[in-house]
């Protein structure tokens, strides 16, 4: 992936536990994105005490550190790219202390630099869908607010949110339907809410991401429950509860596998 160095130009508090950042700068000269609504980027947050070699590549780090040296990485969407002015934004999720790149986001100020790789990404809104189907959790909501954006004058979708209480709530372009966790377990309410739905007809297109058991439960209604073919789904597992990124993803090809092969035994039952 392609290395870009972002300056912090400003950010903003969108709710209790969101913060915006904007990024901009020459080091996003070489940026740019190819009509997705799921692009994401690896922001690279260096090793306390740890300087990163000049120029920065990862290759770099890889070559003439030692591994317990190597920056971390973390996956954030972009929420935003405007060629024209060259700012990037991305939307954190915070919880305090907890973790690596809320923190980060909190404290952050005009004038911060943060490398990033990137972007990659797989998924906009299908044009030939009769109806769009998005759901997931805060980590997701960006990716669901891009999506609604790209989507025609006119289209129907239907948009579950879980967040944990009302003043997380954000308002996007479309009706949203946002259930509430109020302290109880991640991805209960959201999978309710989303198998309570009366599915319109005509060929969905679905966007389902957010915690992995919550989405696992989501695919197997989605796959097995509906019959929904796989080209019709963009649906991950963002993160794991209990599991910190690095974790995650060392085990996630062998979960998705997993997944897959219980869903497989599940369709030829």
């Amino acid at each position: 992936m392609t290395e870009h160095r972002g300056v912090v130009l400003r950010t903003e508090r969108l709710t209790p536990h969101m913060v915006r950042v904007v990024f901009g700068g020459e080091g996003l000269a070489r940026f740019a994105t190819e009509g997705l609504t799921d692009h994401y980027v690896k922001l690279v947050f260096p090793c306390e005490g740890v300087d990163l070699p000049t120029p920065f590549t990862m290759a770099g780090c890889r070559e003439s550190m030692p591994r317990e040296h190597w920056p971390r990485l973390r996956t954030y969407t972009v929420r935003v790219w405007d060629p024209a002015a060259r700012e990037l934004t991305i939307d954190f999720v915070v919880h305090g202390d907890e973790g690596l790149a809320g923190p980060w986001a909190e404290a952050a100020r005009p004038g911060d630099e943060l490398y990033l790789l990137g972007p990659g990404g797989g998924y906009a809104p299908s044009p030939d869908a009769d109806w769009h189907l998005l759901a997931g959790d805060e980590s997701a909501l960006p990716a669901i607010a891009a999506s609604l954006e790209a989507l025609p004058s006119g289209a129907t979708a239907r948009v579950f949110i879980e967040v944990e209480g009302p003043e997380e709530e954000q308002k996007l372009d479309v009706p949203v339907v946002y259930v509430h966790r109020q302290g109880g377990p991640r991805g209960d309410r959201l999978v309710e809410a989303v198998r309570g739905l009366d599915f319109p007809s005509g060929r969905v297109h679905a966007f389902v991401h957010g915690e992995a058991a919550c989405v696992k439960e989501l695919r197997r209604f989605l796959r097995v429950e509906k019959e929904i073919p796989l080209d019709q789904l963009s649906i991950s597992g963002y993160w794991r509860l209990g599991v910190d990124d690095e974790g995650w993803r060392s085990v996630k090809k062998d979960w998705n596998r997993q997944v897959e092969a219980e869903e497989s035994a599940a369709l030829t039952a």
